[in-house]
């Protein structure tokens, strides 16, 4: 693992990195919960997936959002965080060009950021978020999902209800050719404090099966939806 400097809308993005010995790795990158309560790439839940990825042959990048840590900049609400995670896996491919498979992770707020990176950017082939914030943030930009993906939940979350990510996994489920999976973890509270190991396992495990398994999961045709969603550039253009 190395410390790394990406360079991003606002500045420099503090980030560490991890890369596979092969050059058709699949590649990741894992997205942190919200700056403004503490999120940073070193919490406990993003660390540890990192180490689950990097020792399952991925090569995989976590990074800091601007304002946290040694990345320039302030927060901005969810638009300038997009910004950074596209930097971020621009920075990946760039590294990366003959990687077999894109994934992007995310953690609470970093969930919500990594499913709209996800509806733009079609080059990605799956996702796992953990804990997806339904409660505090709209995610029916997400419909159709366009590919596979895992959604995790602890049943004694304080923070995210488990019923509304529920909801949210059946909806996503329900989609023509959809693959989705949802995994409980009994007595798991948002922060996974006492349940990190069975996260790191239900992680790898399903890695294993989608993305290290020699099949490229399979994606569902871009639908106009996906199309109208405003692309990172012009965003950026005009801030909207």
């Amino acid at each position: 693992m190395k410390e790394v400097m990406l360079t991003g809308q606002a500045g420099r993005l503090e980030g560490k990195y991890y890369q596979s010995s092969e050059t058709t790795a699949p590649v990741a990158i894992i997205l942190h919960p919200h700056p403004l309560h503490g999120g940073t790439m070193n919490n406990k839940v993003v660390y540890n997936i990192f180490h689950t990825l990097a020792k399952n042959n991925f090569s995989v990048l976590r990074f800091n959002f601007r304002g946290v840590g040694r990345s320039h900049g302030t927060f901005d609400s969810g638009l300038g965080e997009l910004i950074d995670a596209a930097a971020a896996l621009d920075w990946m491919q760039s590294q990366h060009p003959q990687a077999s498979s894109h994934w992007i992770v995310g953690f609470s707020f970093g969930a919500w950021i990594a499913l709209q990176l996800l509806m733009r950017r079609p080059e990605l082939d799956g996702f796992i978020t953990i804990a997806p914030p339904v409660n505090s943030y709209d995610f029916n930009f997400l419909s159709p999902c366009p590919v596979r993906g895992l959604i995790i939940q602890g049943t004694k979350d304080a923070v995210v209800p488990e019923d509304a990510v529920y909801e949210l996994y059946e909806k996503l489920d329900k989609q023509r050719e959809a693959s989705i999976d949802y995994m409980l973890i009994n007595n798991a509270g948002h922060s996974f404090n006492k349940e990190i190991d069975k996260l790191n396992q239900i992680v790898e495990d399903y890695v294993k099966i989608n993305a290290l398994s020699g099949s490229k999961p399979k994606k569902m045709k871009r639908d106009r939806r996906r199309r109208q969603l405003p692309d990172i550039e012009s965003m950026m253009s005009t801030g909207s």
